[in-house]
C-alpha cells in the first residue's frame, strides 16, 4: 500500500510540474505577443527614437563617427532599453520593419549632418542576421539605401559573429552587394561568436569591434586582456582597424592607447546622445577624456 502511494505521489507531483510549464510557457507566449504588438504600435506612432553614441579616435582624441542605437520611448512606460525589445524582434517578423525603420531615420539624420557641414563624421548602423537571411527583405533595404543620397563612404553597416558563422558565403555575398555603394563594414562583438581566422580572411571586413565583455576585465584579468592585446596584434597584422566598445575607467583607455588601439566607445568617453545634442558635441569638437 505505502509502495504504492509513492507511486501515486510521485506521478502527482510529475503531472503537476508538467502542467506549471505549461502554464508558465502559456504566459509567457502571451506576454511575448503583446509586447510584438506594442512594438508594431509603437512603429506605428512613431514612438523609436535614434540616438547616437560617438566614437573616438583613442590616439588623435577626436570624435571620428557615432553608432546609431535605437531607444523606445512609450507614452505609457517611458524609456524602454533595447534589451527588452530587440531580442523578441529579431525571433519574429516585426525586426524586418522595426530594422527598415531605423535605416531610413538614420539616413535622414546623415542627410541632415551633411548639409550642416558635418559629412565626415561616419554613421555605423547595425544590421541583423535576420535581414541578411532575408533576400526579400534584404533586397528592400537595398532600395532605401539606393533612395538616399548621402556619401556611403562614411557609412558603416555592423554584422555580428553569429552572422557569418551561420552562412559565410551568404554573408560574402550580402556584404559584396552593399559594398559597391562604398559602404564598409564592421564585425561587431568580436570575440564572443568563435570566428575563426579562415573567416575574417574571406570577409571583406574593414573594422573589429572587440565586445565590451573583454574590455571590461582589463587590466584585472590576466587572461582576457591577453586576449585583448593578442586581437589587436593579429587585426593590425590583418590591416583591420579596431574599434574597442564599453571603455568605462582610465585604466582600460590607456591599456588600449598603450597597444595602439584606433577607436574606442564607452560611457567614459561619452554616453549615447540625442540626435539634437550630438550636434552639439561635434560642433563643439569635444575632446576625450585625458
Amino acid at each position: 500500500m505505502e509502495k504504492y502511494k509513492q507511486k501515486y505521489n510521485d506521478s502527482s507531483k510529475g503531472i503537476i510540474s508538467k502542467i506549471c510549464r505549461m502554464k508558465n510557457k502559456i504566459v509567457k507566449n502571451l506576454g511575448n505577443n503583446r509586447m510584438v504588438n506594442s512594438i508594431q504600435t509603437g512603429i506605428a506612432r512613431d514612438e523609436f527614437t535614434l540616438f547616437y553614441q560617438p566614437e573616438y579616435n583613442l590616439e588623435s582624441n577626436e570624435i571620428i563617427g557615432v553608432e546609431a542605437l535605437v531607444r523606445w520611448i512609450s507614452p505609457e512606460k517611458g524609456m524602454i532599453p533595447p534589451d527588452a525589445f530587440i531580442p523578441l524582434a529579431e525571433k519574429t517578423n516585426i525586426i524586418y520593419e522595426l530594422e527598415r525603420m531605423i535605416i531610413c531615420k538614420a539616413l535622414e539624420q546623415k542627410k541632415l549632418w551633411e548639409q550642416e557641414d558635418l559629412g565626415h563624421i561616419e554613421l555605423s548602423i547595425n544590421l541583423s542576421s535576420r535581414s541578411i537571411d532575408s533576400e526579400d527583405n534584404f533586397k528592400i533595404i537595398e532600395d532605401i539605401i539606393s533612395s538616399y543620397k548621402v556619401n556611403y563612404k562614411t557609412i558603416i553597416f555592423e554584422i555580428t559573429e553569429s552572422v557569418v558563422i551561420a552562412n559565410i558565403d551568404l554573408a560574402l555575398e550580402r556584404i559584396n552587394r552593399l559594398r559597391k555603394y562604398g559602404i564598409r563594414f564592421a564585425l561587431d562583438d568580436f570575440g564572443t561568436g568563435y570566428s575563426s581566422l579562415t573567416h575574417l580572411l574571406k570577409l571583406p571586413i574593414d573594422i573589429i569591434k572587440i565586445d565590451k565583455s573583454f574590455i571590461r576585465s582589463i587590466p584585472y584579468c590576466s587572461e582576457e586582456t591577453s586576449i585583448t592585446k593578442n586581437i589587436l596584434t593579429m587585426a593590425h597584422d590583418l590591416r583591420f582597424k579596431v574599434v574597442a566598445e564599453g571603455i568605462e575607467t582610465l585604466a582600460q583607455l590607456e591599456y588600449l592607447r598603450k597597444n595602439s588601439c584606433e577607436g574606442g566607445q564607452g560611457f567614459l568617453l561619452c554616453i549615447p546622445l540625442s540626435s539634437e545634442r550630438v550636434v552639439d558635441v561635434l560642433k563643439a569638437r569635444a575632446s576625450i577624456v585625458g
